[in-house]
Protein backbone atom coordinates (compact mmCIF):
# COMPACT_ATOMS: atom_id res chain seq x y z
CA UNK A 1 0.00 0.00 0.00
CA UNK A 2 0.82 3.28 -0.85
CA UNK A 3 1.64 5.43 2.13
CA UNK A 4 2.29 9.00 0.91
CA UNK A 5 0.33 11.78 2.37
CA UNK A 6 -0.06 15.43 1.77
CA UNK A 7 1.16 18.15 3.56
CA UNK A 8 -2.34 18.44 5.38
CA UNK A 9 -2.93 14.81 5.80
CA UNK A 10 0.81 14.80 7.76
CA UNK A 11 -0.18 17.98 9.78
CA UNK A 12 -3.52 16.14 10.70
CA UNK A 13 -1.45 12.72 11.67
CA UNK A 14 0.93 14.56 13.64
CA UNK A 15 -1.60 16.54 14.98
CA UNK A 16 -3.40 13.06 16.44
CA UNK A 17 -0.61 11.45 17.61
CA UNK A 18 -0.55 14.48 19.93
CA UNK A 19 -3.69 14.99 21.22
CA UNK A 20 -3.98 11.52 22.10
CA UNK A 21 -7.67 10.64 23.49
CA UNK A 22 -8.85 13.97 22.47
CA UNK A 23 -7.87 14.09 19.00
CA UNK A 24 -11.73 15.29 17.02
CA UNK A 25 -11.96 17.61 14.22
CA UNK A 26 -11.89 20.90 15.66
CA UNK A 27 -8.80 20.22 18.11
CA UNK A 28 -6.85 18.89 15.60
CA UNK A 29 -7.29 22.06 13.59
CA UNK A 30 -6.53 23.98 16.58
CA UNK A 31 -3.15 21.99 16.83
CA UNK A 32 -2.01 22.69 13.72
CA UNK A 33 -2.64 25.95 13.98
CA UNK A 34 -1.12 26.20 17.34
CA UNK A 35 2.27 24.02 16.57
CA UNK A 36 2.40 24.42 12.41
CA UNK A 37 1.56 28.27 12.67
CA UNK A 38 -0.97 27.27 9.79
CA UNK A 39 -4.45 28.07 9.21
CA UNK A 40 -6.38 25.22 8.06
CA UNK A 41 -9.60 25.26 7.21
CA UNK A 42 -12.19 22.64 9.17
CA UNK A 43 -13.26 21.37 5.74
CA UNK A 44 -9.60 20.42 4.64
CA UNK A 45 -9.43 18.87 8.28
CA UNK A 46 -12.67 16.51 7.99
CA UNK A 47 -11.60 15.64 4.20
CA UNK A 48 -8.15 14.51 5.28
CA UNK A 49 -9.75 12.72 8.45
CA UNK A 50 -12.02 10.73 5.90
CA UNK A 51 -9.25 10.24 3.59
CA UNK A 52 -6.47 9.01 6.19
CA UNK A 53 -9.27 6.22 7.73
CA UNK A 54 -10.44 5.06 4.19
CA UNK A 55 -6.71 4.39 4.05
CA UNK A 56 -6.83 2.80 7.31
CA UNK A 57 -4.25 5.12 8.79
CA UNK A 58 -6.38 6.07 11.47
CA UNK A 59 -9.42 4.82 13.35
CA UNK A 60 -12.31 6.26 15.82
CA UNK A 61 -14.71 5.65 18.53
CA UNK A 62 -17.48 7.64 19.20
CA UNK A 63 -16.86 9.39 22.74
CA UNK A 64 -19.62 9.66 25.47
CA UNK A 65 -22.16 12.56 24.75
CA UNK A 66 -21.11 16.10 26.01
CA UNK A 67 -22.78 16.65 29.66
CA UNK A 68 -24.86 19.37 28.22
CA UNK A 69 -28.46 18.31 26.96
CA UNK A 70 -28.95 16.81 23.83
CA UNK A 71 -25.15 16.67 24.04
CA UNK A 72 -23.26 15.01 20.99
CA UNK A 73 -20.96 12.57 20.66
CA UNK A 74 -17.85 12.89 19.10
CA UNK A 75 -15.51 10.99 16.70
CA UNK A 76 -12.33 10.76 18.03
CA UNK A 77 -9.62 9.28 15.93
CA UNK A 78 -6.30 7.93 16.82
CA UNK A 79 -3.18 6.42 14.90
CA UNK A 80 -2.90 3.07 13.27
CA UNK A 81 0.29 1.34 13.06
CA UNK A 82 0.37 1.84 9.11
CA UNK A 83 -0.40 5.49 10.16
CA UNK A 84 2.44 5.77 11.93
CA UNK A 85 4.64 4.47 9.55
CA UNK A 86 3.55 6.84 7.05
CA UNK A 87 4.36 9.51 9.25
CA UNK A 88 7.81 8.17 10.03
CA UNK A 89 8.39 7.50 6.27
CA UNK A 90 7.08 11.02 5.32
CA UNK A 91 9.25 12.70 8.14
CA UNK A 92 12.94 10.37 6.62
CA UNK A 93 11.56 11.77 3.04
CA UNK A 94 11.52 15.28 3.72
CA UNK A 95 14.64 14.92 5.91
CA UNK A 96 16.23 13.20 2.50
CA UNK A 97 15.06 16.33 0.95
CA UNK A 98 16.76 18.84 2.88
CA UNK A 99 20.43 16.82 3.47
CA UNK A 100 22.42 19.40 1.68
CA UNK A 101 19.83 21.77 0.85
CA UNK A 102 21.26 25.46 1.66
CA UNK A 103 19.04 28.56 1.18
CA UNK A 104 20.09 32.07 0.72
CA UNK A 105 19.28 34.45 3.22
CA UNK A 106 16.35 36.14 2.75
CA UNK A 107 17.34 39.32 4.10
CA UNK A 108 20.36 39.37 1.68
CA UNK A 109 19.13 38.26 -1.25
CA UNK A 110 16.28 41.02 -1.01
Amino acid sequence: MDDAVNDVEYLVLLAVARLDDDAYGVTIREEIERHAARSVSVAAVYAALARLEERRLLAHHLSSPTPERGGRRKKVFRLTGAGADAARSTRDGLECMWDGVELPDARRSA
